[in-house]
């Protein structure tokens, strides 16, 4: 690591409807207008957000995502940038049915998709994808989620390196929650974590900051946090506030509704200082 890097959130209010969602996408990039972004981070849910089983259907299916694949490395090749798209749907194969299912033992493979972040190069290439770990099955009282009654969990944390020698490690939404998942990235040496999401609007007004800082302080990297936003078809309402933060826990960049971009540079100077002046990650001792 020994450049400074620029870096963008995407903020999205995605619907029921993939094409849209594509062209608002390319729209507030060509809105942006300039070339000069290094790594593009996207929410959860970017190209889709429904609950409508078929629509899921439909998109998850092989020549459907290879479409959205398509895409999204054609984006990366004419802004010459890094694309983490904060996920997709893909249907499981036979092969990836689960061994213990969370709560879903009778479902067939069909139905199963993997909610997936996949990478792309600036030359367009499919660097890396990773499988979201922890699935959102709560019940708030004002409204419950069940994740695992469609979606299959990934077993393995996914980083990849970009220019310059920065090292960013993968995570979607739900994850935040669990601190192991991001002390292992610091650990294999991450300079960057990335959290796409759709935070509902409850736990977002609660938590999502406070959770975003710390995994920001305790591990001193930079986070980048995508959110969706606003009011969406199936009836939910995500918290938006798409936040770039650095490794002190400052806010460096917020986005806290609309659809848009947020940009800002990453020091690599401060960031090697600080783990210079404060080794709190070479101070551990339980392990």
């Amino acid at each position: 690591m020994h450049s400074d890097v620029r870096v963008a959130c995407l903020q999205l209010t995605s619907s029921e409807d993939v094409q849209e969602n594509l062209v608002k996408i390319r729209h507030i990039l060509q809105e942006y207008g300039k070339k000069d972004l290094d790594l593009l981070l996207l929410p959860e849910n970017v190209t889709l957000l429904t609950q409508n089983k078929s629509k899921k259907h439909v998109a998850a299916q092989q020549d459907a995502v290879q479409r959205l694949y398509d895409f999204f490395a054609d984006i990366a090749k004419t802004w010459q940038m890094y694309v983490v798209v904060g996920s997709l749907l893909l249907q499981c194969e036979a092969k990836d049915a689960p061994e213990q299912p969370q709560k879903n033992q009778n479902k067939p493979d069909s139905d199963r998709y993997y909610n997936r972040c996949v990478v792309f190069s600036p030359q367009g290439e499919l660097l890396t994808a990773y499988d979201k770990i922890h699935l959102f099955d709560v019940d708030l009282g004002s409204e419950s989620w069940l994740e695992s009654a469609q979606t299959q969990a990934g077993k393995k944390a996914e980083s990849f390196e970009m220019l310059a020698g920065w090292q960013v490690g993968l995570s979607i939404c739900y994850d935040l929650r669990f601190p192991e998942l991001y002390r292992y990235y610091s650990q294999m040496g991450c300079h960057i974590l990335t959290v796409p999401a759709a935070f509902t609007l409850p736990t977002g007004q609660a938590h999502w900051q406070t959770l975003l800082q710390a995994r920001a302080i305790e591990n001193q990297c930079y986070v980048l946090a995508a959110g969706q936003w606003g009011k969406h078809q199936d009836g939910r309402e995500t918290y938006g506030h798409s936040l770039i933060i650095d490794p002190w826990g400052e806010v460096l960049a917020e986005l806290p509704k609309g659809e848009g971009l947020l940009v800002t540079n990453l020091s690599a100077e401060k960031l090697t200082s600080l783990r210079q002046r404060m080794p709190v990650l070479q101070h551990r001792r339980l392990k």
